[in-house]
């Protein structure tokens, strides 16, 4: 039975001071495949003091020494690649090339953070004055199950271009992969304390750092309601925060779409990641005069769309990560069909032949309006909501009717005319005929959806602070 390492604590694993045992279950068939021993509030403890004693050498290190710390880094998840896509599908569920370009997303980004980095000039003459960007400090980077070597990459390269210092808390529930990751940094040379690891029960891990004025600042991806409590409490030390949240986000079909190329599209939105994505356009709004044309190509095309384990090379969509995920999902199929919406595609239960791991079939109802719950709240599960619009107005109205505003996503044959449209979504992002990811772009969200911008530039900047020298 693999042991997994929870704790990486100035320049070495260690053993945890932690002492409850957990298991790893594979969602493929629900059967354990590891165990890990949580850190604890001492190793919390332990990782913010050696955190602190490394930031003063490595705050003041050289541009080109944090670009080669970069760079080793992902060479290092470049070897690794083979070992990430086995734990990823057999830890989390997701298909084969889902898994080989979230994992190589991660080795991308520590590179493109190394060239962007080369250019980035952190003294900027302003007006009269010199502007001189300095590091923030000691960053805590709690990170998802649901992208755990992206989102681990995202916030690690960007803190150790800034010259922080970094505490990392992985989830828990992707503890195989964050390990490898974690595996992979060690490996790099970097001077021991810069960056370090506790992997446990969240409340447990979470307390000493958001008591410790030590930790300068906090960068969170996860549910909107743990990044509110974060928040609140991040206010007692004044922590500075970047928040990445949830998001129920409308893909509008334009009048003038081609919608036999615009449906694939919105399937491919919708069901994303096995339907466990933030960005998941989940949301498809479609004009009231093409409602049978899309209905039809929703069927046709959803079956193209094979559930089973992600190991074959056939499938679309694997397992949820977890029986709770699994409930979940079955939960808010319920309350669709209570609401009245009508089910077109999928349903309750496990699609057939498949009676173990956390299976669902993917989902789309139809007849939805803007008010019912599974309209509104984030469900993170191949789940997909169709409504009508009458107009375009209507349809940005719509679109714009929610708490969240993370992407949103736009379809038309006109291209100024989905440009239009798009600028008038409160989103922070919008894919206009497109399913690409910008890496260098900023990520983030309005409203609910979050405060603060990951990626690039504006990302580096979540880590720095702004001194102003006047002569």
């Amino acid at each position: 039975m693999k042991t997994i390492k929870s704790v990486y604590v100035n320049g070495k694993f260690t053993e945890p001071h932690g002492s409850e045992m957990v298991s790893i279950v594979s969602p493929l068939d629900g059967k354990e495949i590891a165990q890990i021993v949580y850190a604890d509030e001492q190793d919390t403890l332990t990782a913010i003091s050696a955190a602190k004693a490394a930031l003063p050498d490595y705050s003041k290190s050289t541009i080109n020494e944090r670009v080669e710390y970069l760079k080793n880094i992902s060479i290092e998840i470049e070897k690794r690649i083979d070992d990430l896509i086995i734990a990823t599908t057999l830890e989390y569920g997701a298909p084969g090339e889902r898994a080989k370009w979230a994992n190589l997303i991660a080795a991308t980004t520590f590179a493109n953070q190394a060239e962007m980095l080369q250019k980035y000039s952190f003294s900027k003459q302003v007006n009269e004055s010199t502007v001189i960007m300095e590091p923030v400090g000691v960053a805590a980077l709690f990170t998802p199950w649901n992208a755990v070597a992206g989102s681990i990459a995202i916030k690690v390269a960007a803190a150790l271009a800034a010259g922080c210092t970094i505490i990392l808390k992985p989830s828990e529930f992707g503890s195989w992969q964050a390990e490898i990751i974690m595996e992979c940094i060690a490996a790099a040379g970097l001077p021991d304390g810069v960056v370090n690891m506790v992997n446990g029960n969240g409340a447990v891990i979470t307390k000493p750092i958001m008591e410790s004025a030590d930790v300068t600042k906090i960068s969170f991806t996860g549910s909107t309601l743990v990044g509110k409590i974060l928040a609140k409490q991040a206010v007692d030390t004044m922590k500075r925060v970047t928040l990445e949240l949830g998001g129920k986000s409308a893909n509008i079909l334009l009048e003038d779409a081609d919608f036999t190329k615009a449906i694939p599209m919105a399937l491919q939105a919708g069901f994303m990641n096995n339907g466990q994505a933030c960005i998941a356009g989940t949301r498809l709004l479609v004009p009231e005069s093409k409602f049978g044309e899309v209905k039809d190509l929703l069927i046709h095309e959803a079956a193209k769309f094979i559930v089973g384990n992600p190991s074959l090379a056939d499938v679309k969509i694997g397992p949820l990560a977890s029986q709770k995920q699994y409930d979940r999902i079955q939960q808010y199929i319920q309350t669709g069909i209570s609401e009245g919406a009508e089910l077109l595609v999928g349903g309750l239960g496990r699609p057939e032949g498949l009676n173990e791991g956390y299976y669902v079939k993917p989902t789309i109802f139809v007849k939805v309006n803007n008010e019912m719950a599974i309209a509104r709240e984030e469900i993170f599960g191949p789940v997909l909501s169709v409504i009508t619009y009458s107009n375009e107005e209507e349809a940005i109205e719509i679109a714009n009717n929610s708490v969240y505003g993370l992407m949103a996503y736009v379809s038309s044959d006109n291209e100024a005319h989905a440009e239009n449209v798009a600028r008038q979504l409160k989103a922070g992002r919008v894919l206009v005929n497109t399913l690409k990811h910008d890496p260098m772009a900023p990520f983030g969200g309005y409203k609910n959806s979050g405060i603060g911008r990951e990626n690039g530039v504006i990302g580096l900047e979540e880590f720095l602070e702004a001194k102003t020298l006047i002569k």
